[in-house]
Protein backbone atom coordinates (compact mmCIF):
# COMPACT_ATOMS: atom_id res chain seq x y z
CA UNK A 1 0.00 0.00 0.00
CA UNK A 2 2.60 2.29 0.80
CA UNK A 3 4.27 1.59 -2.58
CA UNK A 4 1.43 2.45 -4.17
CA UNK A 5 0.27 5.63 -2.31
CA UNK A 6 3.41 7.50 -1.33
CA UNK A 7 1.24 9.56 1.24
CA UNK A 8 0.78 6.48 3.65
CA UNK A 9 4.98 6.61 4.04
CA UNK A 10 4.92 9.78 6.51
CA UNK A 11 2.81 7.56 9.01
CA UNK A 12 2.13 4.30 11.05
CA UNK A 13 2.31 1.70 10.40
CA UNK A 14 3.05 2.28 7.07
CA UNK A 15 6.00 4.15 7.53
CA UNK A 16 7.37 1.32 9.59
CA UNK A 17 6.48 -1.26 7.00
CA UNK A 18 8.05 0.59 3.79
CA UNK A 19 10.97 1.16 6.00
CA UNK A 20 11.21 -2.29 7.42
CA UNK A 21 11.22 -0.93 10.77
CA UNK A 22 11.37 -3.96 13.03
CA UNK A 23 12.27 -1.59 16.21
CA UNK A 24 8.55 -0.03 15.58
CA UNK A 25 6.81 -3.29 15.08
CA UNK A 26 8.55 -5.36 17.92
CA UNK A 27 7.75 -2.51 20.19
CA UNK A 28 4.22 -2.76 19.20
CA UNK A 29 4.00 -6.38 20.79
CA UNK A 30 5.99 -5.16 23.74
CA UNK A 31 4.21 -2.35 24.57
CA UNK A 32 0.65 -4.73 24.17
CA UNK A 33 2.42 -7.27 27.07
CA UNK A 34 2.79 -4.25 29.38
CA UNK A 35 -0.68 -3.23 29.28
CA UNK A 36 -0.63 -0.50 26.54
CA UNK A 37 -2.59 -1.38 23.06
CA UNK A 38 -2.64 2.37 21.49
CA UNK A 39 0.32 1.11 18.71
CA UNK A 40 -1.34 -2.17 18.09
CA UNK A 41 -4.83 -0.39 17.14
CA UNK A 42 -2.45 1.69 14.52
CA UNK A 43 -1.04 -1.61 13.59
CA UNK A 44 -4.20 -3.24 13.14
CA UNK A 45 -5.99 -0.13 11.13
CA UNK A 46 -3.43 -0.68 8.77
CA UNK A 47 -3.47 -4.78 8.52
CA UNK A 48 -7.55 -4.50 8.23
CA UNK A 49 -7.49 -2.10 5.29
CA UNK A 50 -4.68 -4.49 3.42
CA UNK A 51 -6.40 -7.09 3.06
CA UNK A 52 -10.08 -5.86 3.04
CA UNK A 53 -11.62 -7.71 -0.36
CA UNK A 54 -9.31 -10.52 -0.41
CA UNK A 55 -10.17 -14.07 -0.66
CA UNK A 56 -8.93 -16.47 2.18
CA UNK A 57 -7.94 -18.57 -0.61
CA UNK A 58 -5.81 -15.61 -2.16
CA UNK A 59 -4.58 -14.45 1.38
CA UNK A 60 -3.90 -18.26 2.01
CA UNK A 61 -1.74 -18.65 -1.31
CA UNK A 62 0.30 -14.86 -0.52
CA UNK A 63 0.82 -15.85 3.47
CA UNK A 64 2.67 -19.63 2.12
CA UNK A 65 4.40 -17.67 -0.43
CA UNK A 66 5.88 -15.16 2.07
CA UNK A 67 6.43 -17.90 4.82
CA UNK A 68 8.82 -20.02 2.16
CA UNK A 69 10.16 -17.52 0.32
CA UNK A 70 11.36 -14.92 2.79
CA UNK A 71 14.15 -14.98 5.23
CA UNK A 72 13.94 -14.03 8.90
CA UNK A 73 15.76 -10.43 9.13
CA UNK A 74 18.04 -11.27 11.76
CA UNK A 75 18.23 -15.14 11.99
CA UNK A 76 18.95 -15.45 8.24
CA UNK A 77 17.03 -18.84 8.31
CA UNK A 78 13.46 -18.99 5.45
CA UNK A 79 10.45 -18.51 8.26
CA UNK A 80 9.35 -22.20 7.57
CA UNK A 81 12.48 -23.65 9.04
CA UNK A 82 12.06 -21.32 11.97
CA UNK A 83 10.34 -24.28 13.78
CA UNK A 84 11.90 -25.49 17.20
CA UNK A 85 12.84 -28.88 17.43
CA UNK A 86 12.21 -29.73 20.75
CA UNK A 87 8.78 -27.68 20.23
CA UNK A 88 8.14 -30.39 17.42
CA UNK A 89 9.25 -33.63 19.23
CA UNK A 90 7.06 -32.40 21.92
CA UNK A 91 4.58 -32.51 19.76
CA UNK A 92 5.93 -35.23 17.91
CA UNK A 93 5.71 -37.37 21.16
CA UNK A 94 2.37 -36.25 22.63
CA UNK A 95 0.79 -37.00 19.34
CA UNK A 96 2.01 -40.58 19.73
CA UNK A 97 0.88 -40.84 23.27
CA UNK A 98 -2.97 -40.15 22.16
CA UNK A 99 -3.08 -36.49 23.00
CA UNK A 100 -4.96 -34.33 20.47
CA UNK A 101 -2.55 -30.87 19.68
CA UNK A 102 -3.44 -27.64 18.38
CA UNK A 103 -1.78 -24.18 18.49
CA UNK A 104 -3.53 -20.99 20.10
CA UNK A 105 -1.52 -18.12 19.23
CA UNK A 106 -1.73 -14.41 19.13
CA UNK A 107 -0.72 -14.44 15.56
CA UNK A 108 -3.41 -14.66 12.49
CA UNK A 109 -4.74 -17.84 12.42
CA UNK A 110 -4.69 -17.62 8.45
CA UNK A 111 -1.36 -16.92 8.38
CA UNK A 112 -0.55 -19.73 10.24
CA UNK A 113 -2.66 -22.23 8.59
CA UNK A 114 -0.64 -22.96 5.13
CA UNK A 115 2.54 -24.42 7.15
CA UNK A 116 1.57 -25.68 10.51
CA UNK A 117 0.86 -29.18 9.16
CA UNK A 118 4.31 -29.80 7.47
CA UNK A 119 6.08 -27.76 10.09
CA UNK A 120 4.22 -29.12 13.49
CA UNK A 121 1.90 -31.74 11.87
CA UNK A 122 -0.83 -29.95 13.03
CA UNK A 123 -3.50 -29.43 10.18
CA UNK A 124 -5.50 -26.11 9.58
CA UNK A 125 -8.36 -26.82 11.43
CA UNK A 126 -6.57 -27.00 14.42
CA UNK A 127 -5.15 -23.74 14.36
CA UNK A 128 -6.75 -21.15 16.64
CA UNK A 129 -5.70 -17.45 16.02
CA UNK A 130 -6.52 -13.74 15.99
CA UNK A 131 -8.54 -13.19 12.88
CA UNK A 132 -10.38 -10.48 10.69
CA UNK A 133 -14.01 -10.62 10.14
CA UNK A 134 -14.98 -12.81 7.27
CA UNK A 135 -17.90 -11.96 4.74
CA UNK A 136 -19.80 -15.01 2.01
CA UNK A 137 -20.14 -13.32 -1.37
CA UNK A 138 -22.17 -15.27 -3.80
CA UNK A 139 -20.69 -16.02 -7.14
CA UNK A 140 -20.93 -19.10 -9.92
CA UNK A 141 -18.30 -20.77 -8.21
CA UNK A 142 -19.87 -22.04 -5.17
CA UNK A 143 -19.19 -18.57 -3.43
CA UNK A 144 -16.22 -16.56 -1.65
CA UNK A 145 -15.01 -16.38 1.47
CA UNK A 146 -13.42 -12.48 1.60
CA UNK A 147 -12.08 -10.28 4.77
CA UNK A 148 -14.03 -7.22 5.86
CA UNK A 149 -11.97 -3.91 7.24
CA UNK A 150 -13.01 -4.82 10.55
CA UNK A 151 -11.16 -6.85 13.10
CA UNK A 152 -13.03 -10.29 14.50
CA UNK A 153 -11.07 -11.51 17.50
CA UNK A 154 -7.23 -10.74 18.69
CA UNK A 155 -5.96 -14.06 20.41
CA UNK A 156 -4.61 -12.95 23.32
CA UNK A 157 -4.53 -12.56 27.08
CA UNK A 158 -8.20 -13.79 28.73
CA UNK A 159 -9.81 -14.30 25.44
CA UNK A 160 -7.22 -17.38 25.31
CA UNK A 161 -8.98 -19.41 27.63
CA UNK A 162 -12.05 -18.43 25.78
CA UNK A 163 -10.90 -19.55 22.29
CA UNK A 164 -9.80 -22.65 23.40
CA UNK A 165 -13.18 -23.33 24.89
CA UNK A 166 -14.93 -22.11 21.86
CA UNK A 167 -13.14 -24.30 19.73
CA UNK A 168 -11.99 -27.54 21.40
CA UNK A 169 -15.24 -28.14 24.13
CA UNK A 170 -12.13 -29.07 26.73
CA UNK A 171 -10.10 -27.82 29.13
CA UNK A 172 -6.51 -28.34 28.36
CA UNK A 173 -3.99 -30.37 30.53
CA UNK A 174 -0.98 -29.58 28.70
CA UNK A 175 -0.03 -25.47 27.65
CA UNK A 176 3.21 -23.79 26.88
CA UNK A 177 3.38 -19.86 26.18
CA UNK A 178 6.58 -17.57 26.41
CA UNK A 179 4.55 -14.37 27.36
CA UNK A 180 2.13 -12.21 29.27
CA UNK A 181 -0.29 -12.86 26.86
CA UNK A 182 -0.22 -16.83 27.47
CA UNK A 183 -1.10 -16.79 31.65
CA UNK A 184 -4.32 -16.88 31.13
CA UNK A 185 -4.45 -19.94 28.92
CA UNK A 186 -1.51 -21.48 31.40
CA UNK A 187 -3.58 -20.76 34.09
CA UNK A 188 -6.70 -22.12 32.62
CA UNK A 189 -4.48 -26.04 31.90
CA UNK A 190 -5.92 -28.56 34.36
CA UNK A 191 -8.41 -26.51 36.39
CA UNK A 192 -9.24 -27.38 40.13
CA UNK A 193 -9.78 -31.21 39.67
CA UNK A 194 -6.67 -32.28 37.27
CA UNK A 195 -3.14 -31.72 37.14
CA UNK A 196 -1.54 -29.98 34.63
CA UNK A 197 1.91 -29.33 32.85
CA UNK A 198 2.50 -25.79 32.03
CA UNK A 199 5.54 -24.74 30.48
CA UNK A 200 6.75 -21.36 29.85
CA UNK A 201 9.55 -20.61 27.45
CA UNK A 202 12.60 -18.69 28.35
CA UNK A 203 14.15 -16.85 25.60
CA UNK A 204 17.55 -16.33 26.45
CA UNK A 205 20.31 -17.40 24.28
CA UNK A 206 21.81 -14.71 22.59
CA UNK A 207 24.16 -16.84 20.66
CA UNK A 208 21.51 -19.34 18.66
CA UNK A 209 18.34 -17.02 19.23
CA UNK A 210 17.61 -14.54 21.36
CA UNK A 211 17.90 -13.12 24.81
CA UNK A 212 15.06 -11.02 26.32
CA UNK A 213 12.16 -11.38 28.83
CA UNK A 214 10.73 -7.41 27.77
CA UNK A 215 6.78 -8.63 27.58
CA UNK A 216 7.61 -11.34 29.28
CA UNK A 217 8.33 -10.39 32.81
CA UNK A 218 4.53 -11.01 34.23
CA UNK A 219 4.78 -14.51 33.13
CA UNK A 220 8.43 -15.44 34.31
CA UNK A 221 7.07 -14.15 38.11
CA UNK A 222 3.87 -16.01 37.87
CA UNK A 223 5.85 -19.02 37.05
CA UNK A 224 8.20 -19.06 40.02
CA UNK A 225 5.11 -18.07 42.32
CA UNK A 226 3.12 -21.41 41.00
CA UNK A 227 5.70 -23.93 40.10
CA UNK A 228 5.12 -23.67 36.64
CA UNK A 229 8.40 -25.41 34.49
CA UNK A 230 10.39 -22.82 32.98
CA UNK A 231 12.06 -24.22 29.93
CA UNK A 232 15.37 -21.94 29.32
CA UNK A 233 16.71 -22.61 25.63
CA UNK A 234 20.24 -22.03 26.15
CA UNK A 235 20.52 -24.88 29.14
CA UNK A 236 17.66 -27.05 28.22
CA UNK A 237 17.97 -27.40 24.22
CA UNK A 238 20.52 -28.93 22.61
CA UNK A 239 19.63 -28.15 19.53
CA UNK A 240 17.44 -25.11 18.70
CA UNK A 241 16.79 -25.13 15.07
CA UNK A 242 17.09 -27.65 12.21
CA UNK A 243 20.02 -27.91 10.34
Amino acid sequence: MAEADESLRAKQPWKAASEQDYHWLGEVITKHYHGDDADVKVLMTGILQAFAGMSVEDYGAAADAFIRGRKHPTLGRAFHTCGYVPMIELLGYLEASGFTNYIASGGDRDFMRPITGDVYNIPSERVIGSSNALRYLEDEHGGTITYAAEPDVFDDGPVKPIRIWSRIGRRPILAGGNSNGDIPMLRYAGGKDRPALRLLVLHDDPDREFDYTAGAEKSLETAAAQGWTVVSIKNDWATVFDG
